[in-house]
């Protein structure tokens, strides 16, 4: 077990897995406490408003620590990631009473702020995406990740375009190559959390293998991207970096969608602001999105927000969904269904995502059961309607 006479080897230890993550964050787990560390503490002192403590590390010196109760890492870790902080969290991997001598500990998860399933940590009506760009001389590849619901997109295009789509996803981190990082902010300004790799990273044959490796294809044909070479690079750097941060369960990111250009409206940031959609600079003011949003589920906020930010260009889908909205309101008692049914489903795409990687509580399993359950009324209501596209 670990006394204050075993502060030597306990920070060996604690060496040894900080010069792993130099550029993380590291919570490490002490009996019932998450301490940090030197300059890992003063930070989180100031960020967390906590008492800044020394202790002794050997004979003759001292060592900065901070730390907080562990069952109350749901309160402090929001406020760290929030801080644009990347958080390795160190569990103790063994029970201390069964220690024959320093208790084994690991990273068990690093968190960022794009890459998250912490429910403390992400805003359940907004999507949390992570971008990766490969920078080109004429043309940028980019990609989209949600690691929270498995949405997956990419594009490419002229850095206007690239812009465009930036303002409309908002990441909240964003990959690029190591040396782009001056040129990245000259493009699209200094508000962005920045992660970077190395050129190797940023090739065709690297990230194109890396992802039809993810998928079990022999190609990336049947996603509609073969011909988007930079996106793919982009793509394939998200992938490598969630690798990195100890995410390699990801069996729900399932599909990769081409964002294609000529099928949105695609907004620049000043329209965007000026007709206040999502987001207002007047005090008390109302954006078109909260007046619009009525959903009754998260996953219907996040879509919406995304209908707003893409308006569609072509006719037919948006005759589409305007059949759908007309039948539903001559339809109440469909509607009524739906709604009934959708409330008991609540945010089942996050819930399935948490399944995929082993991070749900027995609470969370009963209400992927609910929605399950849910869903078999929905499907059949919709089957069983004179109209094609429900």
């Amino acid at each position: 077990m670990d006394t204050s006479s075993d502060i030597t080897p306990l920070m060996r230890q604690y060496n040894a897995i900080k010069s792993k993550y130099p550029d993380a964050l590291l919570l490490f787990r002490v009996g019932d406490f998450y301490e940090t560390f030197g300059q890992d503490a003063i930070l989180t002192s100031k960020l967390l408003d906590i008492v800044l403590t020394r202790r002794a590390n050997g004979a003759a010196t001292y060592i900065e620590l901070a730390g907080f109760p562990y069952h109350a890492l749901d309160t402090y870790l929001p406020r760290l990631v929030k801080a644009g902080q990347r958080v390795a969290i160190c569990d103790q991997l063994e029970d201390p009473k069964l220690a024959k001598k320093i208790v084994k500990r690991g990273v068990t998860e690093l968190v960022t702020p794009g890459v998250s399933y912490n429910d403390k940590v992400l805003d359940t009506r907004e999507n949390n995406f992570l971008a990766g760009i490969h920078l080109g001389e004429k043309i940028t590849g980019i990609a989209f990740l949600d690691v929270s619901t498995g949405e997956f997109y990419l594009s490419q295009g002229s850095v206007e375009y690239i812009d465009k789509l930036i303002q409309t996803f908002r990441p909240s981190e964003v990959l690029l190559q190591k040396n782009m990082q001056a040129h990245f902010r000259t493009l699209f300004g200094e508000k962005f959390y920045i992660n970077t790799f190395d050129d190797w990273v940023f090739t065709i044959d690297f990230t194109q293998d890396l992802l039809q490796k993810h998928f079990g294809t022999t190609s990336l044909k049947g996603f509609g991207v073969d011909d988007l070479p930079q996106g793919i690079i982009a793509a394939g750097a998200i992938l490598h970096y969630l690798a990195e941060t100890q995410h390699d369960r990801v069996q729900h990111i399932c599909k990769i969608s081409r964002l294609e250009e000529d099928r949105y409206v695609w907004l620049d940031k000043f329209t965007v602001r000026n007709l206040e959609l999502v987001s207002t600079p007047n005090e008390h003011a109302a954006t078109l999105l909260q007046v619009m949003d009525h959903t009754i589920s998260p996953m219907g906020s996040r879509l919406l927000k995304k209908w707003i930010l893409l308006p569609l260009k072509e006719k037919a889908p948006i005759v589409e969904r305007h059949q759908v909205v007309g039948h539903l309101m001559t339809h109440t008692d469909l509607a009524d269904l739906l709604s009934q049914q959708i409330r008991l489903m609540g945010d089942m795409e996050r819930l399935i995502s948490k399944v995929a990687v082993g991070r749900i509580s027995p609470r969370e399993i009963l209400q992927v059961k609910r929605a399950l359950e849910a869903v078999e009324p929905v499907k059949k209501a919709c089957l069983s309607s004179d109209l094609p596209f429900l």
